[in-house]
């Protein structure tokens, strides 16, 4: 027997380590999401996890990446310039990896499609799921909530992330001012490229959000326990008061 070691992070699903894998709850979106995975590695991009099958117990096994996650409160390194440029670049890279990707028939995601699909988005593209080397972004992990969209969706999120994007009473983390939230989209969108705005940008992190705070809100009344917790803890009301901060505030 190998033992398991139960790692940081996993907040909707316990998440263990074994050996040089990792194992984690498998759902109906796995397949798809292994096929994902394995296209990646065909396409050259290797700062994801490799799937590596079903174990004894139905859950995934994926490969350990290096590094180790940034949570809350944030590390001083992870809202820095460098890392934003880095998680940018990092996001275009995984974007145009995708953009050929053909899902199998009868594929299956967690999370809704958003057209127009040009990618498959990530959907959590944020520091809890991004794998760092010391202050340098070294991986991305977590792919359990993919699924098809615009690369403006994606980065919707990512921005409301590392930006950050929120109100100044975000107990998450410390508020830059509309000057640097300003400064810093624009410098992110810049990185990223393709012709997207700060403005697209913003009406993206207001939809995501309200599509977030509906999901916690369908979920828990639907009896998930996960999503419950996640309602007590306030969450909901952190979201929908930088939704109106957004919509109040000519950052984009």
């Amino acid at each position: 027997m190998v033992a398991e070691e139960v790692l940081s992070g996993g907040n909707m699903t316990s998440v263990v380590r074994v050996g040089d894998t990792v194992r984690r709850a498998s759902g109906p979106w796995t397949p798809a999401v292994h096929a994902l995975l394995g296209h990646l590695r065909r396409w050259g991009f290797d700062r994801a996890p490799e799937a590596l099958g079903i174990d004894e117990q139905g859950r995934e096994i994926i490969s350990l990446l290096p590094g180790s996650v940034a949570t809350y409160p944030l590390p001083e390194h992870v809202l820095t310039d460098r890392t934003l440029v880095a998680v940018a670049e990092l996001s275009r890279e995984y974007h145009d990896a995708t953009a050929d990707f053909v899902p199998p028939t009868g594929a299956s995601w967690q999370w809704p499609a958003h057209d127009p699909v040009e990618v498959l988005c990530h959907n959590d593209f944020a520091p809890y799921n991004l794998m760092f080397d010391g202050d340098r972004v070294s991986g991305v992990i977590d792919f359990d909530t993919a699924s098809p969209g615009p690369r403006v969706w994606d980065l919707a999120y990512t921005a409301y992330r590392f930006v950050p994007l929120t109100d100044p009473a975000n107990p998450d983390v410390p508020y830059p001012g509309i000057a640097e939230q300003r400064r810093r989209l624009e410098l992110f969108v810049e990185s990223y490229g393709v012709g997207i705005t700060p403005g697209d940008v913003v009406a993206a992190t207001i939809r995501r959000l309200q599509e977030l705070v509906d999901f916690i809100v369908t979920q828990a009344r639907n009896g998930d326990a996960a999503q419950q917790k996640v309602l007590d803890r306030g969450d909901t009301l952190i979201y929908e008061r930088d939704i109106v901060y957004l919509k109040a505030n000519p950052i984009g």
